[in-house]
């Protein structure tokens, strides 16, 4: 099993909303790093979801229920091929896990949260993935 970080914007898409759809399809990322990440995605990984702009926090969880296959949300317009997955949401963290939290943790400050933090679909390792759940209250 292999563990990931997305992003959204609550006022877009919030995970309060997310756990109302049960589940969704992750659409409309435009980046060929986090295009690699999605494709790299397996059935039933583990997705932690993050609250982008105003929030700045890991609020809860998510799995991965159906693999890569190409974005509905494609214009007709643009040349590169993109990618989605299907999101079951899970539980919400009791304690978003803040942006300034994983900042000041010595095990979590090299997050590719915090070294690449325009990144939209990012790897997390096991080792930052138990230490989010504990830091969140899962």
């Amino acid at each position: 099993m292999k563990y990931w970080l997305v992003k959204s914007e609550p006022e877009s898409y919030s995970f309060a909303q997310f756990q109302k759809d049960k589940t969704t399809a992750w659409t409309g990322v435009r980046n060929y790093t986090a295009r690699i990440n999605l494709r790299a995605m397996a059935k039933g990984d583990e997705v932690f979801v993050y609250h982008s702009v105003s929030e700045k926090a890991i609020v809860g969880m998510a799995t991965v229920l159906k693999t890569a296959y190409p974005d509905p949300t494609v214009e007709p317009d643009e040349k590169a091929e993109w990618f989605c997955v299907d999101l079951k949401a899970g539980k919400a963290f009791p304690k978003p896990v803040r942006l300034e939290a994983v900042k000041a943790h010595r095990m979590l400050k090299d997050m590719l949260l915090v070294k690449q933090s325009r990144l939209s679909v990012a790897p997390v390792t096991e080792k930052e993935a138990a230490e989010l759940r504990k830091l969140g209250g899962l």
